[in-house]
């Protein structure tokens, strides 16, 4: 596949047959716009002109988000120096960690949009300083390798901010908790609900707002997402991902800020066993695609 080919006819003439390899270049680019990145980097194998449009800067540039120059600052020049834009995107697929590596943010490998992860080291958590109602422990299951524990309190609030240049686009933000605490046994992972108690006898209140005015509220009892709505099956001792809401961003400029909070203030009874790893901010169909993924 990808060079000419050549065909005998009856008189002895000699005809040629176009193939892959007489598209130029220019042109393979043109539709590589069309594509995902992996399909891209697939088609590069075929042959020298499909390889040549696959390195194309043009090609590249529309994969990245309009405002990725905003990604790179997080990082120091040297980093991304001399780079073509098709190195760069491979860059900005990967985690870029911000505010003392308790964010990150990176390019969705087949979409090129943006996607973020807040750990929960970044909110504040109501009495987190006293370790007879919160501690943390070390885990891999964590993309930042900690995650905070609710032991026993009365007043359970969380809450954080991010202020990014996210692009235009529909985003959903979601909660990731965990019922229960978790640990390996000779090997194995073994969930411990020895303090989970408190959540079935009041809902747990989400909360969203961004800088222009979007606001979200949602209320459920944490015992109720514990069951998969598609297959009926119990999710207990797994990481659940809480969806609290959408928002929207119409422009990068100004920079968007976005305000969450997970709160449970009824103080008539006390609530604990819970894990908290982080709150991810992905575009709203990438999100759905993850799930059914």
């Amino acid at each position: 596949m990808g060079a000419s080919l050549s065909n005998t006819a009856e008189n002895g003439t000699v005809t040629s047959i176009t193939g892959l390899g007489d598209i130029p270049e220019s042109c393979v680019a043109c539709v590589f716009t069309y594509l995902t990145p992996p399909e891209i980097c697939n088609l590069a194998r075929l042959n020298r002109a499909f390889r040549g449009a696959a390195s194309s800067d043009a090609v590249w540039e529309s994969k990245l988000p309009s405002n990725y120059h905003h990604m790179l600052d997080l990082l120091p020049p040297w980093r991304y120096e001399g780079f073509s834009k098709k190195n760069i995107f491979a860059l900005l697929s990967r985690p870029l960690s911000f505010d003392d590596d308790n964010k990150e943010v990176w390019l969705d490998r087949v979409s090129g949009r943006i996607c973020m992860s807040i750990s929960s080291k970044a909110m504040s958590i109501t009495s987190s300083e006293d370790r007879r109602h919160w501690n943390w422990f070390a885990t891999d299951e964590s993309r930042f390798q900690i995650v905070a524990y609710c032991q026993q309190v009365w007043w359970f609030e969380v809450s954080g901010t991010v202020k990014f240049p996210f692009p235009p686009d529909v985003y959903t933000l979601t909660f990731r908790i965990h019922i229960g605490k978790f640990l390996k046994r000779l090997g194995r992972r073994v969930s411990n609900f020895e303090h989970t108690h408190g959540w079935d006898l009041g809902p747990v209140r989400y909360e969203l707002s961004t800088s222009d005015g979007q606001c979200v509220v949602s209320e459920c009892h944490l015992h109720d997402i514990e069951q998969d709505d598609a297959k009926g099956t119990i999710k207990r001792g797994c990481w659940i991902e809480y969806k609290v809401g959408e928002f929207i961003v119409s422009r990068s400029n100004p920079v968007t800020e976005v305000r969450f909070s997970m709160k449970q203030i009824d103080c008539t009874h006390s609530k604990g066993g819970l894990c908290l790893d982080s709150v991810s901010i992905i575009p709203s169909n990438l999100s759905r695609r993850r799930r059914t993924g």
